[in-house]
């Protein structure tokens, strides 16, 4: 990672510049079995399309709050490198009344009703299915990002000093997060290479920077493990081996 890197959306590009080919988000459902990895490459360009999707069809603009209703999920992660793309303040289980938008799960639909602007449904299904009927009063985001561009340039620069994620309580800006998420890395040894493991839920920091941020900070890639408990301790032990996972944070 380059030292000039002063938001999330800046270490993806460093990452991109500096090995694309290599993994960078591998997601686990362990109550269905999915499986899904995403090299640098694959997964910055969902992000250029989300940001597209972001910036163009729904309008966003730099400061706007963002209410994300979704889980630990690998597509969780391309929402919130999307929203650092744009400038749009990502607010983790945040609340939709008070948001300029919001993008929910299958599981908070009836909660992302109270946003009054623009609304993104995920069914979070494997391989990024969409719902079989699109809920009523929202966009199925498989169905609107497939046909976005693969390149990405936000209308105006985004400021490493504005407010950049909220989440438990802590908002951040982007140069904020990106020195808690060095901090961290250091914190659990993570270096260029290292292969981190975590169950955290999204719904705190810890959560947050673990799932994507320390490891992107570091030039690492993540093992993202949803329902993680039902794994018992041979079938970790055994991802742990398969995975090559270096480190992890259960």
């Amino acid at each position: 990672m380059n030292a000039t890197d002063r938001t999330p959306a800046d270490l993806l590009r460093s990452a991109l510049a500096t090995d694309p080919a290599r993994p960078l988000v591998t997601f686990y459902d362990d109550a269905t079995g999915e499986r899904v990895e995403l090299s640098v490459a694959t997964f910055a360009n969902w992000v250029a399309k989300t940001a597209n999707l972001l910036q163009g069809d729904l309008a966003a603009e730099p400061g706007d709050r963002l209410a994300l209703l979704l889980p630990a999920h690998w597509q969780s992660a391309v929402w919130l490198l999307a929203c650092s793309s744009v400038g749009v303040v990502a607010d983790v289980q945040g609340d939709p009344a008070g948001a300029d938008l919001v993008v929910s799960g299958p599981d908070t639909l009836e909660a992302a009703r109270a946003c009054r602007g623009e609304r993104v449904a995920l069914a979070l299904r494997p391989l990024g299915g969409r719902f079989p009927q699109a809920p009523e009063g929202f966009a199925d985001y498989a169905v609107e990002v497939p046909s976005q561009g693969d390149r990405f340039t936000p209308f105006a620069p985004v400021d490493p000093d504005a407010p950049a994620l909220a989440v438990g309580g802590v908002e951040l800006t982007a140069a904020q997060l990106l020195a808690r998420a060095r901090e961290d890395a250091a914190g659990l040894g993570l270096t260029a290479g290292s292969r981190l493991l975590t169950g955290r839920t999204y719904g705190t920091w810890e959560g947050l920077s673990a799932g994507l941020f320390a490891p992107l900070a570091a030039g690492g890639s993540v093992v993202l493990c949803r329902h993680l408990g039902q794994l018992g301790e041979d079938g970790l032990t055994k991802r742990v081996q398969s995975e090559r996972v270096t480190n992890t944070a259960v």
